[in-house]
């Protein structure tokens, strides 16, 4: 089993930055993939951005040049930084952890709100 713990959200203006964090804890060495999704109200949840352990990544067109995301293998910690935030973006932020099976596991979701 693996445990996902976000922090980081918040209130953030139109144009500003926010870094959110995932602490993996568990069975450490069955996590492949880990990334971040976003649901916003009355949508479906959806990719933002995924990094393998080798430390490839992919984006959700949406986010392509404003978000990085990057993983710190000996903490265990996922990151998302989010520059240049639109209202848009606003959502509540999970991480998530896909294990060399493939079995799936989430957090318990961040709020991340882009708002003047």
């Amino acid at each position: 089993q693996v445990q996902l713990v976000e922090s980081g959200g918040g209130l953030v203006q139109p144009g500003g930055s926010l870094r959110v964090s995932c602490v993996a804890s568990g069975s450490i060495l069955s996590i492949n993939a880990m990334g971040w999704y976003r649901q916003a109200p009355g949508k479906q949840r959806e990719l933002v951005a995924t990094i393998i352990r080798v430390g490839s990544t992919n984006y959700a067109d949406s986010v392509k040049g404003r978000f990085t995301i990057s993983r710190d293998n000996v903490k265990n910690t996922v990151y998302l930084q989010m520059n240049s935030l639109k209202p848009e973006d606003t959502a509540v932020y999970y991480c998530h952890a896909q294990s060399w099976s493939r079995a799936d596991y989430w957090g318990q979701g961040t709020q991340v709100t882009v708002s003047s």
